[in-house]
C-alpha cells in the first residue's frame, strides 16, 4: 500500500502543476527586464538615416517602444490601434524597425500610416535581443527614468490598451 502512496502523490503534484499551467495566459511571459533599466541604443533613424534614434533622448518622458517589421502579419493587426493611440496623443510611441529592409519599411508606413514620433533601424536585431524580444510584435511602457514597466507580448488590442497600457501610462505620467 505504501509503495503505491509516493508515484501516486508525484503524479497529483504532476497534475496540479498542469492545471495551474493552463489557466496562465502565454501573452504574459514575465520579462525579467521589467523594473530595470531600459537597455541603451543609439541607431539610424529610418526617415533620416543621417540622425539616431536613442533611448537617453526619450527620457524625462512616458513612452513606448514597438518593435515591429513590414514582413509581421501580427504587426499589420495591431496598426490601427496604434494609429488610434497616436491620434489620441495620450503617449509618444517610438518604433523600432526589426530586422526589416529599409525600403519595405518605408512603404509598408506610407501604405498603413506612420503612428510613431521616430522610428530607429534594428537591421541586425542587437537592439532586440537586448530587450528580450521573443518575436515582433512586441511593446514596452518605459517611465520617466527610463526604466521599463511593461511588456505587451504579441499585438497591442484595444483590450490590452484599455485594461492595462493607458492605465499604467496616466499613473506613471502622473508621478
Amino acid at each position: 500500500m505504501s509503495r503505491f502512496f509516493l508515484p501516486l502523490a508525484i503524479f497529483g503534484i504532476m497534475v496540479g502543476f498542469l492545471a495551474v499551467g493552463l489557466t496562465l495566459n502565454p501573452r504574459e511571459i514575465p520579462s525579467p527586464l521589467v523594473g530595470k533599466e531600459a537597455p541603451a541604443f543609439s541607431l539610424p533613424q529610418l526617415h533620416e538615416q543621417d540622425k539616431v534614434l536613442a533611448r537617453k533622448d526619450l527620457a524625462g518622458q512616458v513612452w513606448l517602444l514597438n518593435f515591429w517589421a513590414s514582413w509581421c502579419s501580427g504587426c499589420k493587426t495591431e496598426h490601427p490601434v496604434l494609429m488610434e493611440l497616436a491620434k489620441s496623443g495620450a503617449v509618444p510611441i517610438y518604433g523600432m524597425d526589426y530586422k526589416d529592409q529599409r525600403d519595405e519599411a518605408l512603404a509598408w508606413l506610407n501604405r498603413w500610416g506612420n503612428p510613431y514620433q521616430m522610428v530607429g533601424v534594428d537591421l541586425q536585431g542587437r537592439v532586440g535581443i537586448d530587450y528580450g524580444v521573443y518575436g515582433v510584435p512586441e511593446t514596452y511602457v518605459i517611465d520617466k527614468q527610463g526604466v521599463i514597466r511593461y511588456k505587451q507580448i504579441g499585438p497591442v488590442t484595444e483590450e490590452a490598451l484599455a485594461k492595462t497600457i493607458l492605465p499604467l501610462v496616466k499613473e506613471l505620467q502622473a508621478k
